[in-house]
């Protein structure tokens, strides 16, 4: 009897061990999953989901119905549209960023949609990222609802997540399905996130690289970053330890620093430094810096010193030819300006020439 009773028993186990094998077993499904991901600044957005066909179903307001609603299975009762196929479809975001305006922390959420009506639509992010579609949504654990407008699009017969508008600083997602878009707007604080990033690895190997701290003072000084606080960066490229050198380009970013903080005259003088160090179109392009800063003095010295040192280059007499121009001395513009033309010069200067002569001459 006691025999009987293992033997039972034993069975019992390998028929449940059985069944669990069966079901892990992988094959392909009717709705292919995907995941789309995208970067913006340094931070990635990505969102994973299953891509049901149409097969001439009819979708919005029948296969997607509008509303919340009760899909007669697990425990919600007013559930939205899980956004895809199968398990939750899922965002992720790898920084701290905003949808439609609204502050959502890094991490992975429940993406949901509830369709209102045939041109409006709310994105919903849940806190509970790993339910089994929207059968067991629950609002208490909602991280953002978004009201957004869908557009009209031409016929899509795989659900697909695309951008199609990427900028420095967001990006515009959109779920396009049948013949509808719904896209919501993804941003991150870029300036905020690098920097942040470069102050707390800069304790690490960053910090011993030179030009991660003439990079980090130039994107700074591009992109609204604390001006003083790249202006100690860009020192200690240039003299803060013994990795640290001297170089145009680090005179040049601190230099552009000290510009934009009001000090024109150390900004001036640094440029004649940097000068001495500058290459033809390096010194070209701080003699146009010079004209921006109507220092028409210091650009005519950089111009002509790139004439000295480079008399065959039809570029450097046309940047000196347009200095010219700048200050109202005509005579010497056409004069250099012609002097370029005569150089052969490629296809970009001379027809910079030949616009600045005919302005000349009008």
């Amino acid at each position: 009897m006691k025999t009987n009773n293992l033997t039972t028993l034993f069975m019992c186990l390998l028929l449940i061990l059985s069944f669990s094998t069966l079901a892990q077993v992988n094959i392909p499904r009717g709705s292919q999953q995907a995941t789309m991901s995208q970067r913006i600044g340094i931070s990635d957005v990505s969102i994973t989901y299953s891509r049901p066909s149409v097969k001439d179903r009819e979708i919005w307001g029948k296969l997607v119905p509008y509303g919340m609603n009760n899909l007669g299975f697990g425990t919600s009762t007013a559930a939205p549209w899980r956004a895809g196929a199968n398990e939750n479809t899922t965002i992720t975001f790898t920084h701290n960023a905003k949808l439609e305006g609204k502050a959502v922390k890094a991490g992975t959420y429940g993406l949901h949609v509830e369709l209102i009506d045939a041109d409006n639509a709310t994105i919903i992010l849940s806190h509970d990222a790993n339910a089994w579609g929207s059968y067991f949504y629950d609002a208490s654990k909602d991280a953002l609802r978004a009201e957004v407008k869908t557009k009209t699009i031409s016929h899509k017969e795989l659900l697909t997540y695309e951008v199609n508008d990427i900028q420095p600083t967001f990006a515009i997602v959109s779920l396009v399905w049948e013949k509808k878009e719904i896209p919501f707007k993804v941003e991150f604080d870029v300036t905020n996130i690098v920097l942040n990033e470069f102050r707390d690895k800069s304790i690490g190997n960053l910090g011993f690289n030179r030009q991660n701290w003439e990079n980090m003072a130039r994107f700074s000084l591009n992109n609204g970053g604390d001006l003083n606080e790249a202006l100690s960066w860009i020192n200690g490229a240039i003299a803060g330890n013994f990795y640290s050198q001297k170089t145009f380009n680090n005179l040049a970013i601190k230099g552009q620093i000290l510009n934009k903080l009001g000090k024109t005259q150390e900004y001036a003088a640094l440029m004649d430094e940097a000068s001495t160090m500058a290459n033809k179109n390096q010194l070209n392009a701080i003699g146009y810096q010079m004209i921006a800063s109507k220092d028409y003095n210091r650009a005519l010295k950089y111009f002509k010193l790139n004439v000295k040192n480079h008399p065959k280059d039809a570029n450097s007499y046309d940047s000196l030819g347009e200095c010219y121009k700048t200050m109202g001395d005509k005579k010497n513009a056409i004069k250099y300006l012609k002097k370029a033309l005569s150089l052969n010069p490629p296809a970009n200067v001379k027809a910079n020439s030949e616009k600045l002569l005919k302005e000349l001459e009008a």
